[in-house]
């Protein structure tokens, strides 16, 4: 209630003043006595009539001193040297002047979460020696008209008071989810956000060459098609840098720095580690090294043993274990239902599989988790094909053993109809190349049944045949409820071979 108690205060004493009005009461006296107290109040707070605290003003001095450099992130080299040569006019101010170059404004970061946009940002302060302050989008988004607008100014007028008073040349101001503030105005009801943009467009076109301190914006947003046009064009955010998900190269990277000060056994591949970590994200693969430590804590290991890191890739994955406890009938659709996705996988992409489990994880019963041999950006249709008919496998293997199948099958299925939907828009159906905005739903309809029935065909045609290591594997897997991928490719081959 803190918070609200100008608005609360302002309200009773309009009520009670608009009371007094009513009974005849002379409320002139009062009214004088208000617009006294305003002035004084006005008159001490400077002029400027802010009705909230700056937002940043205590964050700006958490954050005055950034120590964080390029070295100290992984993953992000493409990223790094874009920003560090976009960096250099600002810190070769001599040599851009003598070649007429027109400093740089504005530097907008694009990519999903936990890639580390902030962390390039507090890096740029460092490279560059600048006063860092940072806010969010969401911060400048009040009820009141121009308050946002407010808090822009004076963010600036911050950042310049601060760098002047530090003796530094230049400020970053990284502004986070920008497309908060920055979203496309549609030319209908005037926004409180489309004041505040407007003031940001105003401050920005402020910024110039001879200004001493140096202003740099750099924002970061995961929607940039969100953003409005004013805002991209030259002149204003001249560097567009998108920081994607790291590679295996990267996510190596990024897991020998978090291991630095983690006692990890000399067991440990953490390049198997970054194999099985596709597609995982800066923020992810932190995560993966914290809870690997939580793990051997809970364990009273001395150090971080690969098991430990298995299973916290798992849990960054899908989640905590549950304790739900399922009777014997569902453990055993289970395990054939997994068996029926690992089995496929091995059959179409022999290799590939990492684990088989049994244990109750997040929303799922059981699951198989995948190893990608190599990271993959281009997708053929063949690929596509064996990814459904993988997804498909444990449907197929309820269908086989019990005729039919179980809501276990939802997320399966909606992972197919994803991909089926990729293939459509990638021009790779019976449809050829299609406007996937001309397709009705009665389309979209016929083109997934069609795809889906036959490779479910393939699939049930492709397990049948492997009936017998179905039945021989499942008491194996229900005793020991995990295995491993070589384990189950041994098991695999041994009982192929016995049959």
């Amino acid at each position: 209630m803190r918070k609200y108690w100008i608005e609360i205060t302002a309200g009773f004493v309009l009520m009670t003043v608009v009371f007094l009005a009513f009974r005849g009461v002379n409320i002139f006296p009062v009214l004088l006595l208000a617009c006294l107290a305003g002035g004084v109040w006005f008159a001490s707070r400077g002029g400027k009539g802010r009705m909230t605290a700056l937002p940043g003003s205590k964050r700006s001095k958490q954050i005055h001193a950034v120590s964080i450099s390029f070295d100290q992130i992984g993953g992000q080299d493409r990223a790094k040297q874009e920003l560090t040569e976009a960096l250099d006019f600002l810190v070769k101010q001599d040599e851009i002047a003598k070649l007429g170059i027109r400093p740089m404004k504005g530097i907008l970061l694009t990519g999903p979460p936990g890639t580390g946009k902030t962390l390039l940002a507090k890096a740029a302060a460092h490279y560059t020696d600048s006063i860092y302050l940072a806010a969010s989008g969401s911060e400048f988004v009040e009820m009141y008209v121009g308050v946002g607008a407010g808090r822009i100014r004076d963010l600036f007028k911050e950042a310049r008071e601060k760098a002047r008073k530090a003796g530094k040349k230049s400020a970053v101001i990284f502004i986070d989810e920008i497309d908060v503030i920055g979203g496309k105005r549609d030319g209908g009801q005037h926004r409180e956000y489309d004041q505040t943009l407007n003031q940001l467009l105003t401050e920005m076109d402020g910024i110039h060459s001879d200004e001493a301190p140096r202003i740099l914006i750099i924002a970061a947003t995961n929607r940039k098609e969100m953003l409005d046009s004013a805002l991209l064009r030259p002149g204003r955010f001249d560097r567009h840098i998108g920081v994607d998900l790291p590679d295996k190269k990267g996510r190596l990277h990024i897991l020998r720095l978090h291991a630095a000060n983690k006692p990890l056994d000399e067991s440990v591949d953490l390049e198997r580690i970054a194999s099985e970590s596709f597609g995982f994200s800066g923020a992810q693969l932190e995560s993966v090294m914290n809870e690997g430590a939580i793990y051997a804590m809970r364990e009273q290991s001395g150090t971080i043993l690969e098991q430990h890191l298995a299973m916290a890739i798992d849990k960054v994955m899908m989640g905590e274990k549950t304790d739900r406890e399922a009777t014997a009938e569902e453990r055993e659709r289970v395990a054939l239902h997994e068996l029926g996705h690992a089995i496929s996988a091995e059959l179409v992409r022999p290799g590939s599989v990492s684990q088989v489990a049994l244990s109750p994880r997040g929303q799922a019963l059981g699951y198989v988790r995948h190893n990608p041999q190599q990271d993959r950006y281009l997708y053929t249709k063949e690929f596509l094909e064996s990814q459904i008919m993988i997804a498909l496998g444990g449907a197929a293997a309820e269908e086989i053993f019990y005729g039919g199948r179980s809501t276990g099958s939802r997320g399966d299925f909606d992972q197919a109809m994803n991909i089926v939907r990729t293939m459509v828009e990638s021009g790779l159906t019976e449809l050829g190349i299609i406007d996937a905005n001309m397709m009705t739903p009665d389309k979209w309809a016929n083109i997934t049944r069609s795809i889906l029935d036959e490779l479910m065909g393939k699939t049930k045609a492709m397990l049948e045949a492997k009936r017998e290591v179905f039945v021989q594997s499942l008491d194996v897997l229900i005793k020991e409820e995990t295995l491993g991928g070589d384990d189950f490719r041994a098991l695999l081959s041994r009982l192929s071979q016995s049959a």
